[in-house]
């Protein structure tokens, strides 16, 4: 956690800010250390330990705004580094919908632990982190002369912020993460080089999966082999939940203020109707104990609260932070998701796929984008191709088209396979009607 004496020098810093010029401040002190560890083959590639202090300051100074950090938390450095943020934040332009959240919508305690900080943190050395790899990569290497290479990566962290304004608010969060991955490479046909990969994450050690990665990241690699392209058409589209989230993200995207304001949102003035498949029902649960995201609080310091995001397909809320919502002249609600859950099906992805008579089976997405303000979408993919609930061939160098209300509009049908990892607990998804281009 936050030491005493950083939090007294960021109580101070807020006093001195305010005593030479600011009217508002918000001043945050985040302490972290880190280690990011590579295993390839058969020795450690890569071993990276840092440590962060650092200490950032918001002036509202004569109705301008502006933000200001640095890593010398020194009474002696800070003052005139505060002073000349202040003199600097004058020379900007007037901005009066740059404001602190109204007090009222603070988060004021008593919230029961979260539990996002794994207290044995420490206990965790470098030895048994590269053993963690090695393991990984043992799984795999050796097993098959196609492979052109295996390698493993391993990262963990755990940071605290201390928060503090001068309308009232003051809070300090701890949390930690850990994450193991595998990857895989091997010779195809041709120059084929097909590669795939597998990860676990998790908040706590004891609930990081630490066998089987490189297993399933060379089952996953084998299945490449011999990729081709297939005849264009509509298709159902089967996505499983490592890849639901670069469907998922546009969407979310499109229910920030930033973007309602600028009105460069598909969901622009959608709120409270039908807007994709009544199948979708979303919610935004931050207080989920354990759960990468949650949290009682965002970043300004506003209160979090359980809100559904959609209801059987009708939209029902925005994230809109005090800034937009002071130009858009609406209420606030909170400035980003914390914790995303579907309403899932009966079905797992090995279900999905035996009732799919033909479709193709999404594992991986390469390029393309989305235009945020019309929803429609252009996507390369690969995966396979999947007839009468059976797995026929590979398939890569194919795209697929369509707007993203219309693609969500046509859900067939919701897994009840969510990945826990992140903080988008996403399911694989069966989409009706996609518009796929190949041969």
């Amino acid at each position: 956690m936050i030491s005493k004496e950083l939090k007294d020098i960021a109580r101070w810093a807020l006093d001195f800010a305010l005593k030479n010029g600011a009217s508002n401040s918000r001043v945050a002190i985040y302490t972290g250390v880190s280690t990011e560890l590579e295993y390839r083959d058969d020795q450690v590639d890569k071993l990276q330990q840092a440590s962060e202090n650092s200490m950032s300051i918001e002036l509202f100074v004569e109705g301008r705004y502006g933000t200001y950090s640095t890593n010398r938390i020194i009474k002696s450095e800070l003052e005139p580094f505060i002073k000349k943020g202040i003199e600097n934040t004058k020379y900007l332009a007037v901005d009066k919908y740059r404001t602190l959240p109204d007090s009222s919508r603070y988060y004021k305690g008593g919230g029961y632990d979260l539990k996002l900080c794994d207290s044995g943190f420490e206990k965790f050395q470098t030895p048994e982190k590269i053993q963690l790899m090695k393991d990984a990569v043992g799984e795999v290497l050796g097993k098959d002369e196609r492979i052109i290479s295996v390698a493993s990566s391993y990262n963990d962290g755990v940071s605290s912020r201390y928060v503090i304004t001068s309308n009232g608010f003051e809070f300090e969060n701890e949390q930690s993460y850990y994450s193991l991955s595998a990857d895989v490479s091997m010779k195809g046909e041709g120059d084929a080089r097909p590669q795939a990969g597998w990860y676990d994450s998790a908040v706590n050690w004891d609930k990081l999966q630490k066998a089987g990665l490189g297993k399933t990241a060379y089952d996953r690699v084998l299945r490449k082999l011999g990729q081709q392209k297939i005849e264009s058409g509509k298709y159902q589209m089967l996505v499983d939940n490592l890849n639901v989230g670069r469907l998922l993200s546009p969407v979310i995207s499109a229910l920030y203020g930033s973007s309602l304001q600028q009105k460069n949102s598909f969901l622009l003035d959608k709120l409270d109707q039908k807007v994709v498949s009544e199948k979708l029902t979303l919610l935004d649960n931050p207080h989920l104990v354990g759960a990468r995201g949650a949290r009682w609080c965002d970043g300004e310091g506003v209160a979090t609260q359980k809100r559904t995001v959609f209801d059987k397909g009708v939209l029902k809320t925005y994230y809109i932070d005090t800034y937009n919502s002071n130009k858009m002249e609406v209420a606030p609600t909170i400035g980003s998701p914390s914790v995303l859950l579907f309403d899932l099906g009966t079905k797992s992805l090995d279900q999905l796929t035996a009732n799919l008579q033909k479709g193709i089976w999404v594992t991986g997405f390469n390029g393309g984008n989305s235009n945020s303000t019309t929803g429609d979408f252009s996507f390369g993919v690969e995966g396979f191709l999947v007839e009468n609930g059976k797995v026929v061939k590979p398939i890569s160098e194919m795209n697929i088209t369509g707007n993203l209300l219309t693609l969500w509009s046509n859900i067939v049908e919701i897994g009840n396979d969510e990945r826990t990892i992140s903080s988008w607990r996403t399911p694989s998804i069966l989409f009706d009607d996609v518009d796929f281009s190949g041969l």
